[in-house]
């Protein structure tokens, strides 16, 4: 028998206008609200209602058979009950469902984990008590910014009470095993870990339109029977993807929508197939074996690793100086202060940085609102520059 674990990253940062060294000083109104407006407004149109009400006539087609799970940052979720509330209520409909699974993760979209374990605990209580206060749901499992993992996350989120963790089923972390099993992270006792199954999720979120890939088009059908080929040799395959791939990475004209509708039919026309949870994954199945990771893994690029928000010395410089003043900024104890400070965590704004221009360029592109990456150091740098003229007014 093979679950299906379908995972969804729903995730918008708020971004950075393009704040030059004359405003330092002389405003603290860093984020361009039209432009968050017009992505949110416009990736709700062309994705998130469209696509939940897709979830949401599939769970009822099935009798409640099919299963997914999202994780959705604070940061959205703050920017949609502004922009576009309907799409906090199509989520309310879903989790309604009782087919559907909400995950934890840090507030921000942050990188805490890797500067500040404080940070990091504060985000995720604050992202878990808004499951709970929008979604009526408790998060058991908890996925990562970026996918980012090591076994040092997995024994900290143990502790915190988490039984499950996601991370990117890598080749270079798995070597000759197959991510379609449930694994223990190493120095843990209990929590277990599911890995992407990078191969078939980048199959539906990058290459589904690409018509020089040797498998276009990518159909429902020839889709599931790669799905049920595991059956035999692994216990769940786990699709993780970004929830945008549905309506904007692949638009509607590329037929995503249909393949998405026609998924489920094929996949339970084998007769060992059916469609879980994260936690129904876990609580069903049991680890097959230990797996180190002792560095850093991540989703991002070919890589794999931290290079898309921390390759450059302008990312290094961004992300350290931002946590250098940590204690500063919660020694002023000022609201407004502090959720500043924590809306420039989000990873986005490092990504944004990035000068790995060649095989992941487009990538990096999208949703960027910057001409290029040192437009987006520049601005930056001055909204922390402005940041720390405030702080030091506090006093």
């Amino acid at each position: 028998m093979v679950s299906v674990c379908f995972y969804f990253q729903v995730h918008q940062p708020m971004r950075i206008k393009k704040y030059t060294v004359f405003d330092i000083g002389n405003h603290h109104d860093y984020f361009d609200d039209s432009k968050n407006r017009e992505i949110i407004e416009r990736v709700a149109k062309k994705c998130y209602l469209p696509a939940n009400k897709v979830m949401l006539d599939l769970i009822d087609e099935h009798k409640g058979k099919f299963k997914i799970s999202y994780s959705i940052s604070g940061i959205f979720l703050e920017q949609a009950k502004k922009f576009a509330p309907d799409v906090i209520k199509s989520f309310q409909k879903l989790a309604k469902t009782g087919c559907v699974e909400f995950l934890s993760e840090t507030y921000y979209h942050s990188l805490s984990f890797l500067y500040s374990r404080k940070e990091f605990g504060e985000q995720v209580a604050m992202h878990s008590e808004l499951m709970k206060k929008l979604f009526d749901y408790e998060p058991k499992v908890f996925r990562n910014t970026e996918l980012i993992y090591n076994n040092e996350l997995a024994k900290h989120v143990e502790e915190m009470g988490f039984k499950g963790i996601l991370a990117e089923g890598a080749d270079h972390v798995l070597g000759w095993r197959s991510p379609n099993f449930l694994y223990r992270p190493a120095n843990t006792s209990s929590i277990k870990l599911l890995l992407k199954n990078y191969k078939l999720s980048d199959d539906v979120a990058f290459r589904f339109s690409n018509q020089g890939w040797k498998e276009f088009p990518l159909t429902a059908d020839k889709f599931s029977h790669w799905v049920s080929q595991v059956n035999g040799n692994g216990t769940n395959v786990d699709l993780f993807m970004d929830y945008e791939t549905i309506g904007e990475h692949q638009w509607a004209q590329t037929g995503i929508f249909q393949f998405i509708k026609n998924l489920p039919k094929e996949i339970f026309k084998h007769k060992d197939n059916c469609f879980m949870t994260p936690s129904e994954v876990i609580d069903s199945n049991q680890s097959v074996a230990e797996l180190d990771i002792p560095f850093v893994v991540s989703w991002a690029d070919v890589e794999r690793d931290l290079s898309a928000w921390l390759g450059n010395k302008m990312q290094q410089s961004a992300i350290n100086e931002i946590y250098a003043i940590e204690n500063m900024i919660r020694s002023r104890n000022d609201k407004a202060l502090i959720e500043d400070w924590r809306r420039m965590q989000t990873s986005d704004h490092f990504y944004y940085m990035c000068t790995k221009w060649f095989a992941d360029g487009d990538v990096h592109k999208y949703f960027n609102p910057y001409d290029t990456p040192y437009d987006g150091f520049i601005s930056y740098m001055n909204v922390l520059n402005d940041l720390i003229l405030r702080m030091k007014m506090k006093k």
